[in-house]
């Protein structure tokens, strides 16, 4: 029993506070009403994330961001029907993360903690568009994260000069 209890005093406590979260960038057009396009259209959504993090100023302070671009098509005739772009920023308080770790944690438990506000703004701006509300469907961080990392290498595989 004492050896586990050794084990778990040596293992680090992480503590991770969100200190505020803020919409810095919102853009929604709603290029279908003003193509006055009349009747009933089945939309096909597309929707791309970006994630970036970086350190702050004060100790043991973050700020991660979710950029979001959501456009929307008519499947039958390609008319766009429209656009929103949403850039949501957490600040985050973290501690006991190993040095090697923060960059995962970053980018895969710190936009785990924003996601619900994003969605829901998302959904309440379509809506307020004029539009069926948007809901997204969850956004699986570590694939998308794993994916990034996969890329990047990738891109650093390849000589200079070929495309």
């Amino acid at each position: 029993m004492a050896e586990n209890g050794a084990d778990e005093a040596q293992a680090p406590q992480i503590r991770m506070n969100v200190l505020t979260q803020y919409i810095r960038d919102l853009s929604f057009e709603n290029i279908l009403s003003q193509k006055g396009t009349n009747g009933e259209v089945t939309p096909d959504v597309q929707v791309q994330v970006n994630l970036d993090a970086r350190k702050r100023a004060a100790d043991h302070q973050f700020e991660v961001a979710i950029k979001l671009r959501v456009d929307s098509t008519a499947k039958d005739s390609k008319e766009k029907l429209f656009l929103m772009e949403l850039d949501y920023v957490g600040v985050f308080h973290i501690e006991g993360v190993p040095e090697d770790q923060m960059h995962p944690f970053l980018l895969i438990e710190c936009p785990r903690m924003l996601f619900p506000f994003v969605r829901r703004i998302v959904s309440d701006v379509t809506r307020d568009g004029g539009f069926p509300p948007l809901n997204l469907d969850t956004i699986d961080f570590i694939a998308l994260y794993r994916n990034e990392l996969a890329r990047r290498q990738a891109a650093q595989a390849q000589p200079v000069g070929q495309a």
